[in-house]
């Protein structure tokens, strides 16, 4: 591919991303793709992106067979140049497919299967965070939290251990609780437990070219969260966050694309990783208005053009005020 060639951007699992897919249309503008394109699949006709994008298709759920089939069949059909995923349950599948999008001159905005395993996987994450030298929070198990009270004191966050989107975390403030988020493991999942983080919470939205080199770090503080998604937020020029997520991203194996890392940061200076997500965040579109225009600049590697990245080129102190909008759209296009 050149620069000025004509680009296809598929938004995988669109669900409500019309922010993200909105920037990518807007990078295609940027960098000459013209007239480049911005595709998007759900398993879902409700989908607010499905019906922002440029055409959309629906696709067979992940765990339907036909799924890798007719994506490829779609990118192949609609001369796909990047597939960007959106959600942590699909990333196995397109780790295990890779190769045969790459074949087909598809490329997966996504980092190494390594990064992707390290991300899914909580006791992973703490134990890489670890061995890394990270820092981060202490972490056991209900049964070991519950045995030794006095090393485990209240209260104390749980997790499902293969966990996403804040789905099942939650506070627990004694003993009693604990036993019933243990009890309900066979609904949540492998639950672990770690020691309250202090200070504030942030989301760093990471950048990382095919070099594995971090282009941009952005902190985000979160001043609201519902449903897992941030829906208040500001960016904060913090050297400790940024060379925090700079080295993490580089330290990764095999990272590559968007991620974002969750911080808490005190008053005293302490810093917390608490989790590593290897895709777009939620927020993300903060960052974006911002400055750090993640899909511009991917597209512009992808091209082989001058880059126009820059790591200090956003705006600190950019609140995010989120709100409910809708997509208008007639029902009987649906079986059109």
């Amino acid at each position: 591919m050149r620069a000025g060639e004509p680009v296809t951007v598929l938004i995988s699992s669109a669900g409500r991303r019309v922010e993200l897919l909105r920037g990518f249309r807007r990078a295609l503008e940027a960098v000459g793709a013209a007239p480049g394109r911005v595709l998007a699949t759900d398993c879902s006709w409700y989908s607010s992106a499905f019906h922002d994008a440029d055409e959309a298709f629906l696709v067979p759920r992940l765990g339907d067979p036909e799924f890798v089939p007719r994506l490829l069949e779609l990118c192949v059909k609609h001369r796909v140049d990047l597939i960007v995923p959106t959600i942590d349950t699909e990333m196995p599948v397109w780790v295990a497919h890779r190769d045969q999008f790459d074949e087909i001159g598809t490329t997966i905005a996504l980092s190494h299967g390594d990064v992707v395993a390290i991300a899914a996987d909580k006791q992973r994450t703490h134990d890489w965070l670890v061995t890394q030298g990270f820092p981060t929070v202490d972490q056991t198990t209900p049964a070991e939290a519950l045995a030794h009270p006095d090393a485990w004191p209240f209260p104390l966050m749980a997790k499902p251990r293969y966990g996403s989107a804040g789905l099942g975390v939650g506070l627990v403030r004694d003993a009693e609780e604990l036993a019933l988020v243990a009890r309900r493991g066979h609904e949540l999942g492998e639950i672990v437990v770690q020691r309250v983080a202090p200070g504030i919470e942030h989301t760093i939205d990471v950048l990382v070219d095919r070099a594995g080199r971090c282009v941009c770090a952005v902190p985000r503080r979160r001043i609201e969260v519902r449903a897992g998604e941030v829906s208040k937020g500001v960016t904060v020029r913090s050297a400790a966050l940024e060379d925090l997520a700079a080295r993490l991203g580089e330290a990764l194996p095999g990272a590559y694309g968007a991620l974002n890392v969750q911080v808490f940061a005190d008053d005293a200076g302490r810093l917390a990783v608490i989790e590593i997500n290897a895709r777009y965040g939620g927020g993300f579109p903060l960052s974006l208005e911002a400055g750090a225009d993640f899909p511009r600049w991917m597209l512009e590697e992808l091209l082989g053009a001058p880059s126009t990245a820059s790591p200090d080129g956003w705006r600190a102190g950019l609140v995010m005020l989120r709100y409910d909008a809708a997509v208008f759209v007639d029902e009987q296009s649906r079986d059109q």
